[in-house]
């Protein structure tokens, strides 16, 4: 009973280190696509910042105090490879996460499906990194987020045997 009892501590622990994972949905509008109605490729960042956004208030990182304290994430690498095209009026759902953190950098994940059929329209990754302006130096990362650098094994396991449950839904 007693080991039970420490498992099940142990479970409760690590699912409550586990990276947060956001959900959100967009329509695809006029000012995202081109003359044949197809996404243009920087609408797909946007969509992409929204979420990042979401995430980013999910991992503490509130916009309000962010901008009282002038401490921002900024953009250092993005990759992006579109797998198909979104048209005019199609609704995406955005999913994204923390996928790695590092002393003073961190990679989020994303993923841009259509909603009406699940199609993987985009997979994207960004690094980032913390910076205080206006002097732009560089920061390392909150305390609490090695919890979940730790969790990170777990959660990719998990999320390769699809037993990892699908991320927090914003609007």
């Amino acid at each position: 009973m007693r080991n039970r009892t420490l498992k099940s501590n142990l479970d409760q622990n690590v699912k409550s280190a586990m990276a947060p994972r956001i959900r959100t949905n967009v329509q695809v509008m006029f000012f995202d696509t081109d003359c044949g109605g197809v996404v243009s490729n920087i609408a797909y960042l946007r969509f992409i910042e929204i979420a990042r956004t979401h995430l980013a208030e999910e991992l503490g990182l509130a916009l309000v105090e962010m901008a009282q304290k002038q401490t921002y994430p900024v953009v250092v690498r993005t990759e992006i490879n579109y797998r198909r095209a979104a048209k005019l009026g199609d609704q995406l759902v955005i999913e994204g996460w923390l996928e790695c953190v590092e002393r003073a950098r961190f990679w989020c994940a994303f993923h841009i499906t259509r909603k009406e059929d699940n199609t993987l329209i985009a997979e994207c990754r960004q690094m980032l990194a913390l910076i205080e302006m206006p002097t732009g130096k560089l920061l390392r990362l909150p305390e609490h987020w090695k919890a979940y650098e730790k969790a990170e094994s777990t959660e990719d396991r998990e999320r390769k045997s699809g037993t990892v449950p699908r991320g927090k839904s914003v609007q």
